[in-house]
């Protein structure tokens, strides 16, 4: 059975606020399909009681093309937003298009509903399995963990815990912005508008915070080891409560799939079973860290940095299988090969250092 619905905001704060956007989203069950194929959706929009000659503002007509609609996954739902639109009632429509080359295959019904517009900002975020602040909320909680992590391993390890947390929330500070300036990059080479994406790449944060830690225990005269050690086990830590806002929020998103191992989630816009790699990614972490804590509170290794360096390989080389099965497609074949090449040239590297010490 199909059918359609408007997004609704419950904010009466926020109910006029500008920009305002129509979010709509066509749910149907495709168990009936023969075979993987695309569907195309069309969406069409009139506003209630408008001009007798509607405007540009006044009607609408877009599509929305789900790649390859799998059989035997459940329920799917395609979430599509329209902005610029005259305030009031619409009356909404979606209809699936005939495939030109299979004309006699089956689509899903038509539906239609009613809705108005809503604070965009809102819209935008919200979807059938996204949930509104899950992915600042967890994230900000994994940071919070993560700082834990650090300052209960300094004790451990015997550190001052002062200048590790002072060290600790400024690399926090420069993970933010080399998040986000990892992520505008990336947009760069995809072509994208990119400071009119908001979005961070978990790759920059790790990398700035990271590189501050190491330079600043330099400077401040601690072992820059022993700090990048315990610096590891809270970076893994924090990034495991991470990746669950990630699979809430509808973010860094796996590939539709068929498989009984799939779980239902949502990119904001495609709902459908998926491969759960955030939710993956989260576990990976998690084993991590609780590898890193049992070796960091038996007293910092001889070999300072083992732990750091055989953790963080491990990760980088998961994270890369990882990403292979996330929805975005990659845009080169050499870089994930090149970074599981250093990875494990780096995790040779460590269990050498760490079998020698």
């Amino acid at each position: 059975m199909s059918r359609l619905e408007t997004t609704i905001v419950n904010c009466e704060l926020l109910e006029n606020h500008q920009p305002q956007a129509l979010g709509m989203t066509y749910t149907w069950d495709p168990d009936g399909y023969d075979c993987p194929r695309p569907l195309t959706v069309r969406f069409t929009g009139s506003r209630v009681g408008g001009r007798a000659v509607p405007g540009h503002r006044d009607a609408f007509d877009v599509t929305e093309t789900v790649d390859e609609a799998l059989p035997r996954t459940g329920r799917i739902t395609l979430t599509r937003r329209v902005e610029g639109l005259a305030a009031g009632t619409w009356a909404v429509a979606a209809e699936p298009v005939p495939d030109q080359h299979q004309p006699d295959a089956a689509v899903p019904a038509p539906a239609r509903a009613e809705g108005r517009l809503w604070v965009a900002a809102f819209v935008r975020a919200q979807a059938p399995g996204a949930r509104i602040g899950a992915w600042p909320a967890l994230v900000a909680l994994g940071v919070l963990v993560g700082l834990l992590t650090m300052l209960a391993l300094a004790a451990v390890t015997g550190l001052p815990v002062a200048p590790v947390l002072g060290l600790a929330v400024v690399a926090c500070l420069a993970g933010l912005g080399g998040a986000r300036v990892y992520f505008a990059a990336e947009q760069a080479l995809r072509g994208s508008p990119v400071w009119r994406r908001r979005g961070m790449c978990l790759q920059g944060f790790v990398l700035a915070a990271l590189l501050t830690v190491v330079g600043g225990a330099a400077l401040a005269g601690l072992p820059v080891g022993t700090v990048a050690d315990i610096t590891a086990a809270g970076l893994v830590s924090g990034v495991a409560v991470g990746r669950v806002g990630c699979f809430l929020g509808g973010c860094c998103a796996g590939r539709p799939t068929s498989s009984r191992f799939g779980v239902w989630s949502s990119d904001r816009r495609l709902g459908v079973r998926r491969v759960p790699t955030q939710l993956l990614e989260s576990a990976l972490a998690a084993v991590l860290g609780v590898i890193a804590v049992l070796v960091l509170a038996g007293g910092p290794p001889r070999a300072g940095g083992v732990v750091a360096v055989t953790i963080l390989a491990v990760y980088a080389i998961g994270r890369q299988v990882l990403l292979s099965l996330r929805a975005l497609p990659r845009r080169t074949t050499w870089g994930q090969a090149a970074v599981v090449v250093l990875a494990v040239a780096a995790l040779v590297v460590a269990v050498t250092l760490g079998g020698g010490g």
